[in-house]
């Protein structure tokens, strides 16, 4: 019995998967605990129909994260710290810090696990920041760091 499976069963089959089972299996257990629906023709087409909206609204999503990073390219976070000589830092400038800044001026609101600051900012001036919006998609965001 061919059967398209509604969620994942180990060993099995995936979410979405349309496979040939035993019909035994099918019936006492697949259909019966709502892991899988029979692969009937209506049934196929609502698979194509979901698949595409899914496939759509990834895209969407991509286009989306497109835009920020435009955004992104032209702002300036400005950020004020204490620093010593030389213009070496007193603490440091972190990810939390950015992405605060952001939200308080741009309004933009990023999560801070998505700037991805290798070693927080210690010194002073212009520094480039890269930002994962999207697995796809990476913007930068230019922070500038000034005397407090």
């Amino acid at each position: 019995m061919k059967v398209i499976f509604v969620k994942d069963v180990k060993g099995k089959g995936k979410k979405g998967e349309v496979k040939n089972v035993s019909d035994g299996y099918a019936r006492n257990y697949l259909l019966k605990n709502n892991m899988a629906v029979e692969a009937t023709g209506g049934n196929m087409k609502a698979l194509e129909a979901q698949k595409n909206k899914e496939k759509q609204q990834e895209q969407e999503e991509v286009n989306e994260a497109k835009r920020l990073k435009e955004q992104l390219a032209d702002l300036t976070v400005e950020l004020k710290a204490k620093s010593g000589e030389g213009g070496r830092l007193f603490g440091s400038i972190t990810s939390k810090q950015i992405a605060e800044e952001l939200k308080k001026t741009h309004k933009i609101k990023l999560d801070k696990r998505k700037i991805e600051l290798d070693n927080p900012i210690r010194a002073m001036g212009y520094t480039n920041v890269p930002v994962k919006i999207h697995p796809e998609v990476t913007g930068t965001v230019k922070v500038h760091v000034t005397e407090e």
